[in-house]
């Protein structure tokens, strides 16, 4: 039987753990909290499921097969853990992202529609959409309900027989742990961390080992799916940065669950008041650089104001209202946005970068990995471990606007 240690029980580290459980490996999960803890990202209450990714069809075809694969498996435990209530795209130019996005989802005979704002404004007590040129309606497109898949996901890989080992993880074999430092840069400003991390090669390698606590753990595979934490221990490997990400859900009157919505000119996004959340508005901009162990889990006044800024802009009666509950998250993103799928070593695997629009792939992330763990398939060149070149366009534009207009 084919063995595997997957690191990390966030969402894309617990799929693929279940996946390869039901595909015939033993597997055993290694995670030094709980599925579903909140020093996670995976550990937002909700993340969007939407097939528009601008230009790009590899991730909108990702994304369906796995709207199909959330709702089999909300069937399979009788919960409902994606919830399709549509989604609009606020298009503030009449050939931008979303026209392009449109094209893709036409060609790829994915339901959509390109609506006037005022249907748009149809669909919210309150509504100002003068600013836009057309919104894009994704239909089946909605919202995951995240930290409950994450717990639910590591239930049902339990209970396919994977092992769940709790504790630290640390690279043994043909790498050691040295201690290091790492400065962010954010502008003109500097932050230094100091880490400890996979340093050179040295002595023999006997194979995929992971060290935990005084134990080595052996597999034919071991895969790092350990999210915030991957480039600290993998230092230079994979060039990526830890950000913080503060969200803010607002309290809101009876008729606001809304669909879905982002602005992708903007730079936000959220949803309506689901399972009693609130109202989400959200920046997708990139925070500051961001410790998952010791950072502060209070958002700050800027972004509680940004938030606002935007419902002063979009959805003006809400511009007062109360916040409700709020979050801090973090994004743990490449310089490209695309993910980082990658053998740095024989047998070793690196799966990251994924933070923004990473989550709801997942289920079908799981079966895609599981293919390349088999041999059956190589992984895209994208998520190689080559130089990355600085651009936007899977998510948002990175952009900012507050005026409040």
């Amino acid at each position: 039987m084919k063995s595997v240690i997957v690191v990390g029980a966030g969402i894309w580290g617990t799929s693929l753990a279940l996946r390869l459980a039901e595909s015939g490996w033993r597997v055993t999960l290694v995670e030094q909290y709980q599925p579903g803890h909140l020093r996670q990202a995976s550990a937002g209450e909700t993340r969007l499921l939407r097939a528009s990714h601008g230009t790009d069809d590899w991730y909108a075809r990702m994304a369906r097969r796995a709207r199909e694969l959330w709702r089999d498996l909300g069937e399979r435990v009788g919960e409902e853990l994606y919830a399709e209530t549509g989604m609009l795209w606020f298009a503030r130019r009449a050939q931008g992202w979303e026209r392009a996005s449109a094209s893709v989802l036409e060609r790829l005979d994915i339901p959509h529609e390109l609506w006037d704002p005022a249907r748009a404004a149809a669909l919210f007590p309150d509504f100002r959409g003068d600013d836009l040129e057309f919104v894009l309606w994704e239909p089946e497109a909605g919202v995951v309900r995240a930290r409950r898949a994450t717990q639910v996901t590591a239930r049902l890989a339990r209970a396919a027989g994977v092992t769940v080992v709790r504790g630290r993880a640390e690279p043994y074999g043909e790498g050691v742990l040295e201690p290091y430092n790492v400065v962010f840069r954010r502008g003109t400003e500097s932050y230094g961390m100091a880490f400890q991390g996979w340093a050179e090669p040295r002595g023999e390698s006997r194979g995929p080992a992971v060290r935990v606590g005084e134990e080595v753990l052996r597999a034919d595979r071991v895969v790092w799916a350990c999210g915030a934490w991957l480039p600290r221990l993998f230092p230079g490997v994979a060039d990526l940065q830890v950000t913080k990400q503060d969200t803010a859900h607002f309290a809101v009157a009876p008729g606001w669950d809304t669909p879905a919505w982002v602005d992708y000119d903007g730079s936000v996004y959220g949803h309506g008041d689901l399972d009693g959340l609130g109202m989400k508005v959200t920046s997708d901009a990139e925070g500051e650089p961001y410790d998952p162990e010791t950072g502060d889990r209070r958002i700050s006044p800027s972004s509680e104001e940004a938030s606002r800024a935007y419902l002063r802009r979009r959805f003006p009666s809400l511009a007062g209202a109360p916040v409700l509950f709020s979050q801090v998250c973090q994004y743990t993103l490449t310089p490209d946005g695309e993910w980082v799928i990658a053998q740095p070593e024989d047998g070793v695997w690196l799966l990251g970068g994924d933070s923004g629009h990473g989550f709801k792939h997942a289920p079908a992330l799981a079966e895609y990995v599981a293919e390349i763990l088999d041999g059956a398939r190589e992984p895209e060149p994208r998520f190689g471990l080559h130089p990355r070149v600085p651009v936007r366009g899977l998510r948002t534009s990175g952009r900012t606007d507050r005026a409040d207009r």
